[in-house]
């Protein structure tokens, strides 16, 4: 029996422009949105704040990977990226409290136990100033672009061990290594899982994909889906088609 997941939709898209529109077209049916590099680059962190604006919640994958104290400060940062500019300071320049917070933020593992454990101390830290829920920090094992096979299944465990031992919510791998992860580290730690693909669908540059039903049977807890979804005709009826898929391998 699966797990209960819920859908991240991937706004890889280059403009503010075609998110909004995605996001509008997409707006009962889907609740979280991945903003990566690329759009992150692109808008800054208006486009954070245009989804939390519209009641969505927002899945911060910008990968942070440097020396610990600025992974720290970054993570500090994108925790605030949840406080609106107009409201973040009182007119004698005191902090206001926050109304929201980001839902999930990425690092890679690869950054070390120090690096992890510093941007972990940093979210908590940061999250109980704003008095808002903590955002969960997952840790990037093996990016599932890598078709490395040797074992690529120790390594990612050995990185999830890692990212929990360091006070790191969860992680992000693929559905292959999902059951494992989840056995080794409990159900309380978080899986995403990217490389989501329908039944038939185009690969892409992924190496290792997965179903909808593989991955939410396979324990994880979030699926990240993007160009089945935003360069579908119909998106909604895309995102739709999927979340039947998802209800389906719970059951």
């Amino acid at each position: 029996m699966g797990r209960e997941a819920k859908l991240i939709v991937a706004l890889d898209v280059e403009t503010f422009e075609e998110a909004s529109q995605l996001i509008d077209r997409l707006q009962d049916t889907v609740g979280i949105y991945k903003v990566g590099s690329q759009l992150f680059t692109a808008c800054g962190p208006m486009i954070v704040r245009y989804v939390l604006a519209k009641g969505k919640q927002v899945f911060l994958d910008l990968k942070f990977h440097d020396i610990p104290n600025t992974v720290a400060n970054a993570v500090t940062a994108a925790v605030d990226l949840a406080r609106p500019v107009h409201e973040a300071v009182d007119e004698r320049q005191n902090p206001v409290p926050v109304t929201d917070h980001l839902l999930l933020c990425t690092l890679h593992t690869q950054g070390g136990p120090e690096m992890l454990a510093r941007a972990a101390e940093a979210a908590a830290k940061q999250a109980q100033i704003n008095g808002v829920t903590k955002t969960l920090l997952v840790g990037i094992t093996v990016l599932t672009s890598d078709s490395k096979t040797d074992n690529i299944r120790d390594l990612v465990l050995e990185r999830a061990r890692l990212a929990q031992e360091s006070g790191l919510d969860g992680v992000v791998a693929s559905v292959q290594e999902a059951a494992m992860i989840r056995e080794a580290c409990g159900e309380d730690f978080v899986i995403v899982t990217p490389g989501i693909r329908p039944a038939g669908a185009a690969t892409d540059d992924q190496k290792r994909v997965a179903t909808p039903a593989d991955a939410t049977a396979a324990g994880s807890d979030f699926l990240v889906v993007g160009r089945p979804i935003v360069k579908a005709a119909d998106p909604a009826q895309a995102a739709r088609d999927i979340l039947k898929q998802m209800v389906i391998s719970t059951a």
